[in-house]
């Protein structure tokens, strides 16, 4: 990875001095080992901060939002669910393509910095940590699917179980479902980290911040963290690229992508075959997000 990190700093070092992009989007080393974070680097001379190693975990494309309002030019570091989430962006109309220069780096698959400081804690250490970050094993897309300049070495997909979580939930009965979700959800803060973590949460006013009217209450009970989940997760149907940063974020640990994946396997199933953001072709749209008028409409 350190031929990544070296490519990544000339790359982003020439397209800031020949005023290409007016901001970088790539990852920094913090204190320790497993504190590599997001960087945004505006000035050459700053490019050598730019790292890329096992713990380039964030998927940058949410920060992309931040900059949906104004002119300027963004460079930015992907994997390949983070380009999913760009090819997301763009069919959202929430940024155009000639905005951006994107570098995409082929995914080994990264390890979990949440899980590596437990592990080096009190909390955790017996614990041994994971190969790669939980989300990776049922990774469908390692290699980027939209970019300007590819680095690294072709990836094979890992996602030989992707689906095995959900086949679980689908073999309870409903009243075991309920049970399950209410007590999985009973656990929820509503810290709102899922959504703002997630790239395909990009509405300008989100209906929970919505106070007139208030449509879901704010209060953490069974009622209003269920409104709150089930609203968010069918908003992702046709729309979530499984970048699994909802559920690494989670702070109590609620097994979100339960939900995603098992909306990602019906859209497929019923509007499909269709995975969302693994191409990009302008003026397409996800599956829910279109209406033709000979759409049938017997469930009505």
């Amino acid at each position: 990875m350190k031929d990544i990190t070296n490519k990544l700093q000339t790359i982003a070092a020439n397209l800031l001095n020949e005023g290409k992009v007016d901001v970088f989007l790539a990852w920094q080393k913090g204190v320790t080992d497993y504190q590599t974070s997001p960087l945004f680097v505006r000035k050459a001379e700053d490019a050598d901060r730019i790292v890329f190693d096992e713990y380039s975990i964030n998927n940058l494309a949410a920060a992309l939002l931040k900059y949906r309002d104004g002119h300027e030019k963004i460079g930015i570091a992907v994997k390949g669910c983070d380009s999913r989430a760009i090819v997301r962006l763009l069919e959202d109309n929430q940024f155009t393509r000639e905005r951006l220069y994107i570098v995409g780096i082929c995914c080994p698959g990264m390890k979990d910095p949440l899980k590596a400081m437990k592990a080096g804690s009190a909390l955790g250490a017996t614990e041994q940590l994971p190969e790669l970050a939980a989300k990776c094993y049922d990774c469908i897309q390692p290699n980027p699917v939209i970019y300007d300049e590819l680095l690294g070495t072709e990836q094979t997909p890992r996602a030989g179980e992707r689906f095995t979580r959900v086949a679980q939930i689908e073999a309870m009965t409903a009243d075991e479902r309920y049970a399950f979700f209410t007590h999985e959800f009973s656990k929820c803060i509503r810290c709102y980290g899922c959504r703002q973590v997630c790239p395909a949460c990009n509405c300008r006013t989100c209906i929970f911040d919505e106070m007139k009217p208030q449509w879901v209450g704010r209060e953490n009970n069974e009622t209003d963290n269920m409104m709150y989940q089930l609203v968010r997760y069918y908003h992702m149907a046709g729309r979530c690229i499984e970048c699994g940063e909802c559920e690494r974020v989670c702070p109590v640990d609620i097994p979100l992508m339960l939900l995603s994946q098992k909306l990602v396997k019906d859209v497929a199933k019923f509007f499909g075959p269709y995975e969302a953001g693994m191409e990009y072709v302008p003026g397409r749209k996800p599956p829910l997000s279109l209406y033709q008028d000979q759409d049938p409409d017997y469930f009505m």
